[in-house]
């Protein structure tokens, strides 16, 4: 039974004046590099204009006086796009002020993700309100950051039995007019929600929370086959941390698991080599198909760091050898990875050329939160979101909206 999506809603980008300065207004090139366009590498200079580009032939004339990044022997790709993380360098979501945020934006940009969402773990309402309020603030900083799209509300409609990391006495039943709350606070900034479909009127409340401009995933759950199933049918368009946190697959009880494979919904995928296993990684390709995987890192504040004792939320984190897991347990909590480490682990992963893979890190996740008209590609009048990767696919620059990143 295959099941079809709704589109997913279009957000209106806002307009990142004052993040970006009068630098910005320059004309710059971007000249002598493999451009990653329509599914292929081609020779082309791109033209950066007031944080849009503009693609030109190979050898057309620069302006006098334009600022020039010489790209040979690179190859330049849409900028990477995190839908699902908790941090970085020592900066828990949950816990991040306005400057924080800004500083888990910089690492990120650094490490080639040029748009994210915050998310924000099952909490108290009173600190949910409050990470809502320093989004906003952060919104209307000047930083030299990855592009913070909006909020992924992980919880707190989610199944006790699958909590994972989730402080159980804040899981509850679904509550439409909770969730909006939280979306006139964020002035509809809420872009994802990660909910349980057998949690008491979530299969109902789904149509509610799509009308609020959230796009919903399903997530942290040991819904049936069929409970799942009338999820989707309902709106859900995604599945959060496939595997992880979730009833498996059984021959006579597909579950939440069998539900996401066959329906047409997205699939978030960890591809940390921890979460997944290769062959894993490589079967959700076979069986979702390249355009319906979206590479997420679900980092923690210990990304970018080296191991020791941290925090995801409410809860103690230990690291060793880079793997997070809750003192309390062993259970695994988020992982230490970036998106430009994702890419390069997909490559491996799968054998399969970076023409084929690089949708899973850029058009896949745009197209999910219904921003690919600006975001997601590199086409004629879009953001100037871009990296720049080196022959090893190392991540060595990062444009934002034009504005090379600082390093």
């Amino acid at each position: 039974m295959g099941v079809f999506l709704r589109e997913t809603p279009k957000f209106c980008l806002r307009t990142q004046c004052k993040r970006f300065g009068m630098e910005e207004k320059m004309e710059q090139y971007i000249v002598n590099g493999n451009v990653f366009i329509d599914g292929a590498f081609q020779e082309k200079t791109i033209e950066v204009t007031d944080g849009c580009l503009h693609i030109l032939p190979a050898d057309a004339a620069v302006k006098d006086g334009a600022k020039v990044y010489d790209a040979e022997g690179k190859r330049v790709v849409p900028g990477f796009i995190d839908l699902h993380t908790h941090g970085a360098m020592g900066v828990d979501v949950n816990a991040a002020s306005a400057e924080e945020l800004g500083k888990i934006g910089h690492f990120m940009a650094t490490q080639g993700t040029t748009s994210w969402l915050c998310s924000v773990l099952t909490d108290t309402k009173e600190q949910t309100l409050w990470c809502i309020d320093e989004f906003k603030k952060h919104r209307e900083m000047e930083c030299d950051d990855a592009n913070l799209l909006g909020i992924h509300l992980e919880g707190p409609f989610l199944a006790k039995e699958y909590k994972g990391a989730m402080p159980e006495h804040l899981l509850r039943d679904a509550d439409v007019a909770l969730l909006k709350e939280y979306q006139d606070a964020a002035e509809g900034n809420i872009r994802y929600l990660t909910v349980s479909p057998e949690i008491d009127g979530i299969v109902d409340a789904i149509p509610g929370f799509k009308e609020q401009g959230v796009v919903v995933a399903i997530g942290h759950s040991g819904a049936d086959y069929d409970i799942s199933m009338k999820a989707i049918e309902n709106g859900a368009a995604s599945c959060t941390h496939t595997f992880n946190a979730m009833k498996l697959l059984h021959q006579h009880f597909p579950a939440i698991m069998g539900a996401a494979l066959e329906s047409d919904i997205y699939c978030e995928a960890i591809c940390d080599g921890r979460h997944l296993h290769p062959a894993v990684v490589r079967l959700l390709l076979k069986v979702k198909g390249l355009d319906k995987v979206v590479a997420v890192t679900d980092s923690i504040m210990a990304a970018g760091l080296p191991d020791g004792n941290y925090k995801l939320g409410v809860n103690d984190v230990v690291v060793e050898d880079g793997d997070a897991k809750l003192a309390s347990n062993g259970v695994r909590a988020g992982s230490t990875l970036t998106t430009g480490q994702a890419f390069k682990n997909i490559l491996a992963f799968t054998g399969r050329p970076a023409e084929e893979v690089l949708k899973l890190l850029t058009e896949n996740p745009a197209k999910l939160i219904g921003v690919f008209d600006k975001k997601g590609s590199i086409a004629e009048g879009k953001d100037a979101d871009l990296v720049i990767l080196d022959e090893d696919n190392n991540v060595i620059d990062t444009f934002v909206m034009g504005r090379q990143i600082s390093r």
